[in-house]
């Protein structure tokens, strides 16, 4: 709501700028969709990483409620 609101008020102050902005974003947001999903690959291996490594301490851990 906050962003709907700033571009209004980007309208009413600089509307080519507000309009550009407009035709833009869905642009822009295409060309980082490629970076979002190799972010959220590696932030997966990463996470099956850290997954590896604690395995042991977890296991020497034992069952919770014990």
């Amino acid at each position: 709501m906050l962003s709907f609101m700033l571009w209004l008020l980007l309208l009413v102050l600089c509307w080519p700028l507000a309009l550009l902005a407009l035709f833009l974003y869905p642009i822009v947001w295409l060309i980082m969709l490629p970076f979002r999903l190799v972010g959220i690959g590696v932030e997966a291996v990463f996470e099956l990483l850290r997954a590896v490594v604690m395995l042991p301490a977890r296991l020497l851990r034992g069952a919770p409620g014990r």
